[in-house]
């Protein structure tokens, strides 16, 4: 058994510091409450942490092979064990949001080095069956944190959803110091700071655009500087890239149909499974009334759902060419979101059900093979960029996809209360911020709001799906050696 113990050490991290993506969005009423937090407020709670993630990733990862994967990842479990301390312990939204933030600088350390510390410690049969665990981990801990959220938020407070990482994250860094050797570093490895800090900017000023257009108009002045910079941004972070002598994101892999469609749809797979499960909790919390683990086990259905498709087709689904396993999965996750969407003011939470189990389906099918994908669609010594590239992706698409689907649920929502209630904007953001009043037009405003919300994941969902199927090729059989450690880089 002490052979399996780095992969309980690795699969502890990755599941904390992916379960703190989403284990947020049903505490969202509690947190305004709390701490009088606007909608905006809440959308940067939930949206500074995927984008630090993603902002981060590459250049950890180039940060890992200069220093070393283990010494990376203990410093990243240090570093999120002493944000999640601040977050449990803010006293205001502010101070909230910033801890988040560093919480996604630990998470961004934790998660490059996961699959390379994977790869360097077993090979072959032991190697894949890690491989399989680490994705199914990956599976549940993101559609399970609202569960695991529910249950904390109710029966103790929503600050212990941050705190409960304290005890688990001393564990996972004694195992890990135990057990897991470090690895090679890669000598010469330096990090493209340029190239790390032009994509944040885009990254960062396009989501906030995103967020304050929600509540000032797209044609104010905020929103169009940010939208502005952003731009200023991309075209520095391309400039940047196609001159580095080792760039972050080695730009000629998008010349691969099969890889460009991989990432775009790993970025719209979480925009459209995951992205709506804030705006979930709201409707269920703020206006169904239900306790925050009702309100969590209203989810269930898709978290149980893709654990079994993920576990059980583990042995079957690994034959299936990716194409297949990711595009349908894709189409099942935009299906799922479409049934979702047929809420009215009398709807109870029994009328998302079927929704969720469908897209559960397809979250246990794509997610998997997303990563050997992405790998197989490039360059054998890219793999681990490629793999990195793919969880940038992954976590710009769910930051980018909470942002887009708050602005338009908030518009839906103030353009059907017009005329029935003095102060529509504000009672737009109120239903937003989980203090809606329990009146018939704002139940009927609400439902409304999040049929908007689903119908728009459910189009992200099946085109990305379709992409997929038309773009995606299954790689030619080589007798190129097994990956090294570079090639499995997260």
């Amino acid at each position: 058994m002490r052979k399996w113990l780095p992969l309980v050490a690795v699969c502890l991290g990755a599941f904390m510091l992916l379960v703190d993506v989403t284990i947020v969005t049903v505490a969202l009423p509690q947190m305004a409450r709390g701490l009088k937090a606007s909608f905006s407020g809440l959308q940067w709670v939930l949206d500074i942490y995927a984008l630090s993630l993603a902002a981060l990733l590459l250049g950890a990862g180039a940060l890992a092979d200069l220093l070393g994967r283990r010494r990376v990842y203990v410093a990243g479990l240090v570093l999120f064990a002493a944000a999640s301390l601040a977050c449990g312990l803010a006293p205001n939204a502010a101070t909230l949001i910033a801890a988040r933030g560093l919480q996604g600088v630990g998470g961004a350390a934790m998660f490059t080095t996961t699959l390379a510390l994977l790869g360097s410690t077993y090979h072959g049969r032991d190697r894949g069956v890690a491989f399989g665990v680490w994705g199914a981990v990956n599976g549940v801990a993101a559609a399970g944190g609202p569960i695991l959220g529910g249950l904390l938020t109710e029966h103790v407070s929503w600050r212990a959803i941050f705190l409960v990482n304290l005890p688990v994250t001393a564990v996972t860094i004694a195992l890990t110091l135990a057990c897991v050797r470090e690895t090679g570093r890669t000598p010469g490895a330096r990090p493209d700071v340029a190239g790390l800090c032009s994509f944040t900017v885009c990254a960062g000023a396009l989501t906030y655009g995103l967020i304050r257009a929600g509540g000032d108009g797209f044609g104010a002045a905020v929103p169009l500087l940010m939208f502005g910079l952003a731009a200023v941004a991309l075209v520095v972070f391309v400039a940047v890239e196609r001159s580095a002598r080792r760039p972050l994101l080695d730009l000629a892999l998008f010349r691969s149909p099969s890889f460009s469609a991989i990432m775009l749809g790993g970025a719209l797979l979480m925009a459209s499974a995951f992205a709506c499960l804030a705006f979930t909790s709201v409707w269920l919390q703020a206006v169904l009334g239900l306790g925050p683990v009702k309100a969590g086990l209203a989810v269930v259905p898709m978290a149980a759902t893709s654990f079994v498709v993920s576990a059980a087709g583990a042995r079957v689904l690994h034959r299936v060419p990716p194409r297949l396993t990711i595009g349908i999965g894709l189409l099942l996750i935009g299906a799922g979101a479409g049934l979702q969407g047929v809420l009215s003011a009398g709807s109870t939470w029994t009328a998302i059900t079927p929704g969720l189990i469908v897209g559960g389906v397809g979250v246990g099918m794509a997610i998997p093979s997303l990563s050997s994908a992405a790998m197989a669609a490039a360059p054998h010594e890219r793999g681990g960029m490629a793999g990195g590239a793919l969880n940038t992706a992954r976590q710009l698409g769910y930051a980018l996809g909470v942002a887009v689907l708050g602005v338009l649920m908030r518009a839906r929502v103030e353009h059907v209360l017009t005329g029935h209630v003095p102060d529509p904007h504000g009672m737009a953001g109120a239903v937003g911020g989980g203090r809606a009043p329990h009146l018939p037009i704002v139940r009927s405003a609400a439902a409304s709001g999040l049929d908007t919300v689903y119908a728009v994941s459910a189009g992200l969902g099946l085109a990305a799906g379709v992409i997929v199927l038309l773009l995606v090729r299954s790689p030619q059989p080589s007798a190129a050696p097994e990956p090294d450690r570079e090639a499995v880089a997260a």
